[in-house]
């Protein structure tokens, strides 16, 4: 199995240190949030990894080459010329993903103990076209499920904002840990082009293909968004 890491975005809440650095080569406990989830990543046997990079480019592919991948085959998906978003990124990593088999998709500030055996396991029993590990935790923004945990929304806590693909009742909401198994299928089947997120890819395809939910509440979670986020994720990564 392959997996992307999601470590292209400006960093903006990370500033000062996006000034001169990209967010993905911050420290938590010694290690940079990549190693941390290159690392994470081959806890489960996943040693082929796609990083997109944009801002600071060079910064990540000399540490990547510096320390061989940190021992897996890391590919660079260059996004320098322009910032594609998670959706655009994925469409332009599809040379270095696709095949027979799903994938997994990270993101570079999140750090978690979600145990990604499980959530492939839940994605292979349940044959989605799409699995994405939820929580119950607090936050701006959340996926609306149905009973049968069936993507069905996306919901704004702050402005009440709502995007319905499935109008059902009741909703239930759930907090995106932007971990994610992909069929392989999935190129073939995203409407977007350009630069976009991937929520718009899956409130379109909610529609016409199972996307479900997968709860994996009580686990670690740190969104690294922030320089005071580091302290948080160093009480609970520590090696």
């Amino acid at each position: 199995m392959k997996a992307m890491i999601f470590a292209a975005g400006l960093g903006t809440r990370f500033k000062p240190w996006t000034d001169h650095h990209p967010k993905a080569l911050a420290l938590v406990n010694g290690k940079s949030l990549l190693q941390r989830n290159i690392e994470y990543l081959q806890k489960y046997g996943i040693h082929e990894v796609v990083v997109n990079v944009h801002h600071l480019a060079d910064q990540i592919i000399d540490a990547v080459e510096a320390n061989k991948g940190w021992g897996s085959r890391v590919h660079i998906s260059d996004e320098r010329t322009e910032l594609l978003e998670t959706g655009g990124g994925l469409l332009k990593a599809r040379p270095l993903l696709e095949g027979d088999a799903p994938f997994i998709t990270l993101n570079v500030d999140i750090l978690s103990n979600l145990n990604l055996a499980n959530l492939i396991a839940f994605h292979q029993s349940k044959k989605p076209l799409i699995s994405l590990a939820v929580t119950n935790r607090k936050t701006s923004r959340n996926f609306l499920f149905d009973a049968n945990d069936r993507l069905c929304g996306w919901r704004n806590n702050t402005t009440g904002e709502e995007k319905i693909a499935i109008p059902t009742s009741p909703y239930f909401a759930k907090a995106y840990s932007c971990a994610v198994v992909f069929e392989s299928n999935i190129f073939d089947l995203i409407r977007q082009a350009g630069k976009f997120s991937l929520t718009e890819t899956y409130l379109d395809l909610a529609k016409e293909h199972m996307i479900l939910g997968y709860d994996h509440s009580g686990d670690h979670l740190v969104d690294v968004g922030k320089p005071e986020s580091v302290a948080i994720a160093e009480k609970y990564f520590t090696d």
